[in-house]
């Protein structure tokens, strides 16, 4: 049944082609079809656009139109899986969300939601577009917290090994920027492929030593995570980074190109595009305590926040105590039974919401209900302090650099396997095919 599904769309899929080739003027069609999905041509057109304009406003080199569009319709399959994904698992983030993220993104800029909009809109885009990008950026981030989070194991030997080697050898006070461009590399290589990608990579290697542009070379011929964004991976401590780039860093200087360096996915280069000394040495942790109510089929939206509502009424008017509305409603099963109690914490370690939610309140002072990408929270801050990130180095840090590595690690994995196991076919436009 699904071969003959396959081969309906594709017949589909030509007689498209062929209204467009006479049409009098240009008709949108399918690029890629995914499981029982598709992309149009005028995303992957509208995406190549949007590079080049951005591309063209930093004054960056792009490679050929070929290879970017490669590379776009590549970023777009991995994007309609994940919301594929996130479509058979009850995932969507409703209205009422989007509403609060975009409050929260606002309050952060110290502007109004109305300005924020006129911003926007200046840019030629419409508020809607905005919302529903928005949407699509925090359903991504949803399904990969879901699916990768359970995939990663932190143990207690590892936090301590961790913490050993830090108050014996310090935090490692820096930094970089690394730039990384990934040969894909079949897990099943015969010879003639592993020389294929051997070459691929030698002749990468001269480009870059030969002092092309390395943004414009990743986007042409990477496969790892960052090739749309020209192989650069954000500012990174070595206990934070892919355990492939720590092992080769070390004492690497700027400038310095490493590798290839052969992985199970395939040949790797990196090159330390920057490095600097951390930023920050000194920490501001927070105590806090929260609600939180989770919305589904059987709890509305907008129930939830209702009783949100009536909960934070309650606490102010001393009709109730917090810790008791926490034990009896709550729906975090770690902090409920200590009455919302989270103790002490670098405020990054939350999610984006809730972080910015307690950056905002005096020590004391309840916040209104918001909604995060885990529920409703009301969040009281307790109080704060500040903590030396080098000389105090502790478990809660520990495993928050030994997750951020892990995390990067396992997305890559899963990515690739949902690719594997899914149809994917791609139709060139009728101009391309020889």
């Amino acid at each position: 049944m699904k071969r003959c599904n396959q081969l309906i769309f594709a017949l589909l899929t030509l007689a498209m082609s062929q209204t467009i080739q006479a049409a009098p003027t240009p008709l949108d069609r399918v690029t890629v079809q995914i499981n029982e999905g598709i992309i149009l041509e005028s995303e992957v057109s509208g995406m190549v656009k949007t590079i080049k304009a951005n591309a063209a406003n930093a004054g960056q080199k792009l490679p050929s139109d070929t290879a970017l569009r490669t590379q776009v319709i590549e970023r777009l399959i991995l994007t309609r899986l994940q919301l594929q994904m996130a479509d058979r698992i009850g995932l969507h983030i409703g209205d009422l969300q989007l509403d609060q993220t975009i409050e929260n993104i606002a309050k952060e800029q110290n502007i109004t939601v109305s300005q924020m909009k006129a911003q926007i809109e200046s840019d030629g885009t419409t508020f809607a577009q905005y919302r529903e990008q928005l949407r699509e950026e925090i359903t991504l981030g949803e399904i990969q917290r879901i699916q990768v989070q359970r995939r990663i194991q932190v143990s207690p030997q590892e936090i301590n090994n961790l913490v050993k080697i830090i108050n014996e050898q310090g935090l490692k006070d820096v930094e970089f920027q690394i730039g990384h461009i990934l040969i894909d590399v079949p897990s099943d290589a015969n010879s003639q492929q592993l020389d294929a990608a051997s070459k691929r990579a030698a002749a990468v290697l001269k480009r870059l030593n030969d002092g092309d542009d390395f943004r414009s070379i990743a986007i042409a011929a990477s496969s790892g995570p960052k090739a749309l964004e020209g192989g650069i991976w954000d500012y990174m401590n070595i206990n934070e980074m892919p355990t492939l780039f720590a092992e080769v860093v070390g004492d690497a200087k700027t400038g310095d190109i490493i590798g290839p360096i052969k992985s199970g996915s395939g040949l790797h280069i990196i090159k330390i595009m920057d490095a600097r000394g951390l930023q920050t040495q000194e920490i501001e942790e927070v105590k806090s305590r929260h609600i939180l109510l989770k919305p589904s089929p059987i709890l509305s939206e907008e129930r939830a926040k209702s009783m949100m509502d009536r909960f934070l009424e309650q606490v102010k008017s001393g009709e109730a105590k917090f810790e008791d509305l926490a034990r009896q409603y709550s729906e975090d099963p770690g902090s409920a039974v200590k009455g919302g109690e989270l103790g002490w914490a670098d405020p990054n370690i939350y999610v984006p919401a809730f972080a910015q939610e307690l950056n905002s309140l005096e020590i004391g002072q309840y916040s209104e209900p918001f909604r995060s990408t885990h529920g409703w929270h009301i969040v009281q801050l307790e109080d704060k302090r500040t903590t030396d990130a080098t000389d105090k180095f502790n478990t809660n840090r520990a495993h928050q650099l030994i997750f951020r590595r892990k995390f990067n690690e396992e997305l890559q994995n899963w990515l690739d396997e949902m690719r594997a196991e899914a149809f994917i076919d791609i139709f060139e436009p009728v101009s391309n095919r020889g």
